[in-house]
């Protein structure tokens, strides 16, 4: 890790500037046995009752796309970052800093959408709060979203648990999201049908859930699933091998990041999430996420392994690896 002395772009980019940023000031001004995981939603124990509790800002650039636009994508990474953890979203907040001179019809257009994901997810947003910054001091809407969720009794979801040999299934395919906002900000003009992923995931994680045998959960948003398996195999002190052939990616998005020289395993996605099952509970798990209409893609893409240095491994097509390391810098701004 580099000492830093700015804050750049890329340490919102969700790879390894950005947890350069947390280790280096966050963790040393809050560290506490809650936040030091550093998982999509820290547990909370209250009363008795074990709560997920999670918090994210969104800065979408356009506001609005195609499958999806910034309300959307602010209620379902929340919901998502709730059940990865294993619990069951109850209710959220959401806060609006809005710019001067903003329209009132793209405004309503996002809260109706809000709306929806949320009635869509079965949860209410119960509070909230609106600031209003002159004309040039933000970009037009910038919103958070915090969530909590009720964690039931003895289910336990950490990347810690992950142990050797156990598989990594993804629920679907990847760079969809990310692809089609940079497609719609620059006028890029692809075709193909490319549009937002952008979903919430608790019903169908819930149902996999039902399955013995899952030991983690990620979302796969900021870094993509690259940067995600990073942060799993060191939290867990194992390897993980992928193979590339198995990684579900839509032809229209991968001859997209083709063109755009991107790589879908660093993408980001809102609506796919990694689980890390022991080998035996695989089948039934898939069945589950695949019986839900955003798991209808899931597959198993790789396994993890004792090795002497952990490590991101990437098995590919034509026969080689290649070590994936995090995100580095900054490879799509303003996705979510």
């Amino acid at each position: 890790m580099s000492e830093f002395k700015k804050v750049l772009l890329g340490h919102g980019s969700g790879g390894r500037l950005s947890r350069e940023l947390v280790e280096q000031v966050f963790l040393k001004s809050f560290s506490n046995p809650a936040l030091a995981p550093l998982e999509d939603a820290a547990e909370v124990v209250l009363g008795g009752a074990r709560l997920a509790f999670t918090t994210d800002s969104y800065v979408v650039t356009p506001v609005e796309f195609p499958g999806a636009d910034i309300g959307r994508v602010a209620v379902c990474g929340t919901v998502n970052d709730l059940a990865v953890k294993g619990a069951r979203p109850a209710a959220l907040s959401a806060g609006f800093i809005l710019e001067e001179g903003f329209p009132a019809d793209v405004l309503k257009r996002i809260t109706a959408s809000m709306k929806r994901a949320a009635d869509e997810a079965g949860v209410c947003i119960v509070t909230g709060d609106t600031k209003v910054v002159e004309k040039g001091h933000a970009d037009g809407i910038f919103i958070n979203t915090s969530g909590i969720g009720l964690i039931p009794k003895g289910r336990r979801l950490t990347s810690a648990a992950v142990m050797d040999g156990d598989v990594i299934i993804v629920s679907g395919n990847l760079a969809d999201h990310g692809v089609a906002v940079m497609n719609a900000r620059s006028k890029l003009g692809l075709t193909g049908g490319i549009k937002s992923d952008a979903a919430p995931l608790n019903r169908m994680i819930e149902a996999a859930l039902r399955r013995p045998g899952v030991r983690a959960m990620r979302d796969i948003t900021r870094g993509g699933l690259a940067t995600v398996l990073n942060e799993v195999s060191g939290a867990c002190g194992l390897s993980a091998e992928v193979e590339e052939n198995l990684v579900p990616v839509s032809a229209a998005a991968r001859n997209a990041c083709a063109l755009l020289g991107l790589d879908p395993l660093y993408v980001a996605n809102e609506g796919k999430i990694a689980l890390f099952a022991a080998p035996e509970a695989a089948g039934r798990i898939l069945k589950a996420l695949r019986a839900d209409r955003y798991g209808r893609n899931a597959v198993v893409v790789g396994r993890m392994a004792a090795e002497k240095k952990p490590q991101v491994r990437l098995n590919t097509s034509i026969g080689g690896s290649r070590i994936m390391l995090m995100l580095e810098g900054e490879q799509l701004p303003r996705i979510c």
